[in-house]
């Protein structure tokens, strides 16, 4: 008979502080308020630079899908709650202190914002409808309102997309019982990944050559950025205690190195990179591909980090 002597139960599956409650709805909802918040940084940006009518990609166009992935994100958060029938306990109170609290009333601010914003270009959108008759007239009198607003709403927006896109690399740092998320590096890198999915969406919907290039040097910039970011969370992590070198394994040389080096360093970062300058020095390149790849590396960098945190814990 073999003698073992259990001095802690925590090696146990789902035993604290091993957490696994977070799936694919958190890092898509992450994902989304990211893009975004990159989509109306620059829409309110080149509006109040007074280029709403050079640059209509970034402010009438890609505009039009921020509602629809606010909304798909927010149902993406609802379906992961376990208790959805007590969201509504978030709009009763403010604690500055909690992450949460900041992304329901930011979002309750930026997701009203970017429907007015949609609202305010439907005489654009709809040239043949006929705004001079009946309840149309009506509709076209709110347009026109909201017009009027539209520099004051682009004022509101800079700051609270700029908080909306910090935020959600915030809400996994404030959890520092998680090692691969104990860093300040996840707001900033979440945020300018957000501006960068943006950016890349909006060179997507572009039908203008010079707008498409300022965005593509605009991306590119972004990217590098990035991958500095990047490069610092893994240095900081290595150079932490043996928890985060053990966290930052699970990116470099664990079950993640594929999804994250693969995915989302190079498909996701540095081909993008490479085929934008390519296309600034005169290639051609379809616009398709960069924009896919930079999308779909901003969804699976959501994705590694959301799963490999979790995996990632103190021993005691």
């Amino acid at each position: 008979m073999k003698e073992q002597i259990i001095i802690s139960g925590r090696h146990l599956p789902h035993i604290d502080p091993h957490l696994e409650l977070w799936h694919w709805p958190i890092s898509v909802y992450l994902f989304l308020g990211g893009l975004s918040a990159g989509i109306l940084f620059f829409a309110a940006l080149f509006t109040l630079l007074g280029k709403e009518n050079e640059y209509t990609g970034a402010v009438k166009r890609a505009t039009v899908i921020v509602p629809f992935a606010l909304a798909i994100g927010l149902l993406a958060l609802l379906y992961d709650l376990t208790h959805i029938m007590y969201v509504w306990n978030l709009y009763i109170t403010i604690n500055l202190q909690s992450p949460m609290s900041w992304g329901a009333w930011i979002l309750m601010l930026v997701t009203p914002l970017s429907l007015l914003w949609v609202a305010g270009y439907l005489k654009e959108y709809f040239p043949d409808w006929s705004w001079q008759t009946g309840n149309i007239k009506k509709l076209g009198q709110i347009v026109d309102w909201i017009n009027i607003h539209r520099l004051k709403m682009a004022w509101m927006l800079i700051p609270s997309t700029l908080l909306l896109g910090i935020y959600t690399g915030i809400l996994l740092s404030s959890f520092s019982a998680r090692p691969l998320w104990n860093t300040a590096i996840l707001g900033p890198l979440f945020l300018v990944s957000g501006l960068s999915t943006g950016a890349a969406t909006i060179i997507w919907v572009s039908k203008n050559h010079v707008e498409r290039k300022l965005f593509s040097k605009i991306d590119l910039s972004l990217i590098l950025v990035e991958l500095f970011l990047i490069t610092h969370m893994i240095m900081s992590l290595y150079a932490g205690p043996e928890v985060q070198r053990q966290a930052a394994d699970f990116l470099v040389g664990g079950q993640f190195v594929v999804a994250f080096f693969g995915f989302v360093v190079v498909l996701g970062l540095t081909i993008p990179a490479i085929l934008e300058a390519l296309e600034l020095k005169g290639f051609y390149i379809p616009v398709i591909i960069p924009v896919t790849l930079v999308l779909t590396g901003g969804l699976v960098f959501r994705f590694v980090m959301v799963e490999a945190g979790q995996l990632t814990r103190y021993l005691y």
